[in-house]
C-alpha cells in the first residue's frame, strides 16, 4: 500500500495535524509549513518536514513507517543532520515522529539513539493505540484507517464518508477515503470501490473538478509561503510569475527553492524557465 501517498496528502491539507499526534506542540502550530524533501545527492528522503515560520522554533521530521526495518532511527537520523548541515537558518532546534501502525513494527535494537527516544527528541507514535475511528478527529481517524483491513476497513470508511457530509472539507475526506480502500483492495477498480462505499456519482465529479483546482492553488500557496519566508516578501511582477507556471513547475521550485539565497537567484530560476 503507498501510505506515503495518503499521508503526504493528509500532511498537505492539514499540516497541524502531526501535532495532534504529539505531546507538547509549539503554540504556533498553525503556521507551521509542510513539505517532502529528497536530500539531494543522496538516495534517502524524509517523509515530511513541518518548517516553523520563523528561524527560533523547533523544526519538526516526520517518518511513516509500516515495513520491517532494523535500520530505521539510523537512516533517520542521517537524513536530518544532512538537512540540519544544509539549513541550519531555519529553525532553533529540532524534533522527529516516527509513526508506526503498532510497536511490534519498530526496530529492536536501538542502543545508537537510546538518548534520544528517550529524551523526547525523537517521539514514537503507534497508530493502533489511539483509538477507535469513531471516537477521534478526522485527520487522525484517516490515519488509524490505513491500519485497518478488509470488512473492518470497509464498514470505518463508509462511517467517515457518512459523517463527511456534515464538514466543510467533506469531499476531500471522501476522496482521501476511496483511496485509503483502494490500496487496500488493489484488483478493484475506483469505481468498483466507490460503488462498494457508496460514494454517490455527484460527488464523484465534484471531487474530481476540485482536486484539478486544488492542486495548482494548493501547491502556489505553498511555494509562495516557502518563498516570503526565506527571501522576504515577493514583488506583484514576481506573484504574477509565479501564479502563472504550470503545477509542474510549481512542483519543481517547491525543490530548488531551499538553494535560493536572495531574490535573484528566484529571478534567474524563472527567467531561464521562460
Amino acid at each position: 500500500m503507498r501510505r506515503d501517498t495518503i499521508f503526504y496528502q493528509l500532511f498537505v491539507q492539514s499540516p497541524t495535524l502531526l501535532f495532534e499526534l504529539i505531546p507538547q506542540p509549539p503554540e504556533n502550530a498553525n503556521e507551521y509549513i509542510f513539505d517532502a524533501l529528497e536530500v539531494k545527492e543522496t538516495s534517502f528522503r524524509i517523509d515530511g518536514v513541518f518548517i516553523p515560520p520563523n528561524p527560533q522554533g523547533i523544526i519538526f521530521f516526520c517518518e511513516v513507517q509500516f515495513q520491517p526495518d532494523e535500520l530505521l532511527y539510523e537512516r533517520m537520523v542521517s537524513e536530518i543532520f544532512i538537512y540540519i548541515y544544509r539549513h541550519r537558518n531555519l529553525f532553533f532546534d529540532w524534533r522527529a515522529v516516527a509513526i508506526y501502525p503498532s510497536r511490534n513494527l519498530e526496530q529492536e535494537r536501538r542502543e545508537t539513539v537510546r538518548e534520544m527516544l528517550d529524551s523526547g527528541r525523537i517521539i514514537r507514535i503507534y497508530l493502533d493505540e489511539l483509538g477507535e475511528v469513531e471516537e477521534l478527529p478526522t485527520g487522525l481517524g484517516l490515519m488509524v484507517l490505513t491500519t485497518l483491513n478488509g470488512d473492518v476497513a470497509v464498514e470505518k470508511a463508509k462511517w467517515m464518508i457518512e459523517q463527511s457530509s456534515t464538514q466543510n472539507e467533506g469531499r476531500a475526506i471522501i476522496d482521501l477515503v476511496s483511496t485509503i480502500i483502494l490500496y487496500k483492495f488493489n484488483k478493484l477498480t475506483r469505481e468498483q470501490v466507490n460503488t462498494m462505499l457508496g460514494i454517490k456519482l455527484s460527488d464523484i465529479r465534484a471531487i474530481q473538478e476540485a482536486k484539478e483546482e486544488g492542486r495548482v492553488e494548493e501547491g502556489q500557496a505553498l511555494v509562495n509561503r516557502q518563498l516570503t519566508r526565506k527571501l522576504g516578501n515577493l514583488t506583484p511582477e514576481l506573484q504574477t510569475q509565479i501564479s502563472s507556471l504550470p503545477i509542474e513547475q510549481i512542483e519543481l521550485l517547491s525543490e530548488y527553492l531551499l538553494d535560493f539565497n536572495t531574490i535573484a537567484d528566484l529571478e534567474t530560476w524563472l527567467r531561464d524557465r521562460k
